[in-house]
């Protein structure tokens, strides 16, 4: 049985190579320091799990990743590449869908493709695939509007992946829809990461969805945050609806919420100054 890591790292198994790596990431905004410190590694095919209090930069941490804000210290690397804005070969997914409502499915799905100039016989190939890969064959030509949350998010989902990006940065992607859904796009994506496994830094405030998903799960403490503690999740791939009732899941999930609510509940009784 694996030990938990207790600082960022990479999983043991994982490629010797990362993908990603986060050395020494600070982000301030103003006088405030919300993170500091932040240093661990991503596999080429492993996913991993980022969890913490509300306001402790979990969301803000992924967009430095991404490139879309810039960070005060240390440095992030996408293979050789230094993030210092947006690069190519990385993907995200937001928690509120982030389609365009007055494209159709099809036309969601292919706007990154159009964006990274693909050729439009790339495109007219890849779009229809992608949006087979997530369950949303027949529903090309629907519009948003038209669609339910979970069918939305599959889109979302459809469009990011259809770039094929080495990474792929999940921002609660499934925090906006009931839970019956959460479910089952939760075992989608296990499904799709299995056919196509690539880097994945998954945020959110779920424990279980983190346990269920991560390879690793990283949990975020303090006032500015730092990494408090690295869980591996020793869980047999693949990861199905039988995982949930394994002694090993609750285990791990009782860890990860123990190691949490500490924190929370300190922070109940804390007065804003």
């Amino acid at each position: 049985m694996s030990e938990p890591q207790t600082q960022g790292g990479s999983l043991s198994g994982a490629a010797a190579e990362p993908r990603i790596r986060v050395r020494g990431l600070g982000k301030n905004y103003g006088a405030l320091e919300v993170f500091k410190n932040i240093s661990f590694d991503v596999g080429n095919r492993e996913i991993v799990a980022i969890v913490g209090p509300s306001g402790c930069g979990k969301t803000t941490l992924l967009r430095c990743i991404d490139g879309l804000l810039p960070h005060d210290t240390g440095e992030i690397l996408v293979g050789d590449t230094r993030v210092t804005e947006p690069i190519a070969g990385v993907a995200m997914v937001f928690q509120h869908f982030g389609l365009f409502p007055w494209k159709t499915v099809s036309e969601n799905v292919a706007y990154g493709l159009r964006m990274a100039g693909s050729p439009k016989a790339e495109i007219a190939r890849k779009v229809p695939e992608f949006i087979n890969l997530v369950g949303l064959a027949g529903f090309e030509e629907a519009f948003p509007y038209q669609m339910s949350g979970g069918m939305q998010q599959r889109c979302g989902l459809a469009r990011a992946l259809a770039v094929e990006p080495n990474v792929l940065l999940m921002d609660e992607p499934f925090a906006a829809v009931d839970a019956q859904t959460r479910e089952i796009l939760q075992f989608e994506l296990l499904r799709i990461w299995q056919e196509r496994p690539t880097a994945m830094v998954f945020v959110t405030h779920s424990i279980e969805e983190a346990v269920l998903l991560g390879h690793r799960v990283i949990v975020l403490k303090g006032r500015p945050s730092n990494i408090h503690e690295t869980i591996v999740i020793d869980l047999p791939e693949p990861r199905t609806r039988d995982t949930l009732r394994l002694p090993r899941f609750a285990e791990l999930r009782e860890r990860v919420w123990s190691t949490l609510m500490r924190e929370a509940r300190e922070a109940e009784f804390v007065l804003e100054r």
